[in-house]
């Protein structure tokens, strides 16, 4: 029987979701945590990957178990046995051929930058004191509406079939007068693609990248055209959606 398990977590002690030699992770904790209390080894296959420092406020995993256990009663031993860094909301009964990570429609980040020194933020969002034109970067950041391929917003040596992405929905906010927050939605991500997207459009807000500078850093496929990657501590995957949940 395959499950989902649903989940949150602050990155900054993890070296990311997926196991790594030497390296605490986020995949690692969890499955240590359910293979200890369902008394089997469970292999977890997550919705995809956050790098060093990511934090997710949803984020899914399944895994396979065939015995009957009480999900109410596993969840809450799960939170007992974790550190307080990670949350387990949920256990679901899905198909057998549920897959978490590619049967997920769509995936929607937020990137958190505070304008002022705050002493109560830094872990989680990313600290730039500079004057920002959100105007302009609102207007580049539909020019992203327009195309498909995004690689040059991916990490280099990146193995993946395409760098196709269809993006939904790219919008600077303040959530109060001093931070902003990057909304971005798409049916698949590149490596470090929000990371980089977020970088180039600083540049623009600082003046450095006219919006016609975005459109060709684009139209390049070129990385070493597109602008800074920003610190993973202000980068949150907040949903992952599925056709049937």
């Amino acid at each position: 029987m395959r499950y989902f398990l649903e989940f949150a977590y602050n990155g900054t002690q993890y070296h990311g979701w997926q196991l790594q030699p030497n390296a605490k992770t986020v995949q690692e904790t969890l499955t240590n945590a359910i293979s200890t209390l369902l008394r089997k080894p469970i292999e977890l296959v997550g919705a995809g990957r956050t790098d060093a420092g990511v934090h997710a406020k949803q984020m899914y995993a399944h895994f396979d178990f065939d015995e009957v256990f009480d999900i109410d009663s596993i969840i809450q031993k799960m939170n007992s046995f974790l550190p307080e860094d990670i949350v387990v909301f949920d256990i679901i009964k899905v198909a057998d051929d549920a897959h978490a990570r590619f049967d997920a429609t769509d995936r929607t980040y937020e990137y958190h930058i505070h304008l002022h020194k705050d002493a109560f933020c830094n872990s989680l969002s990313y600290y730039h004191y500079r004057p920002l034109d959100v105007e302009k970067m609102n207007e580049a950041a539909k020019i992203l509406f327009e195309y498909e391929d995004f690689e040059c917003f991916s990490k280099t040596h990146t193995d993946v079939f395409t760098f196709n992405c269809a993006i939904y929905e790219a919008e600077w906010t303040f959530t109060e007068p001093n931070k902003l927050v990057f909304t971005i939605s798409a049916n698949r991500f590149l490596r470090n693609m929000v990371r980089a997207i977020v970088g180039t459009l600083i540049n623009v807000g600082l003046g450095k990248l006219s919006l016609e500078d975005f459109r060709k850093i684009i139209e390049s496929k070129n990385r070493g055209n597109a602008g800074f990657s920003v610190p993973g501590k202000g980068l949150f995957l907040t949903k992952v959606s599925y056709p049937y949940l």
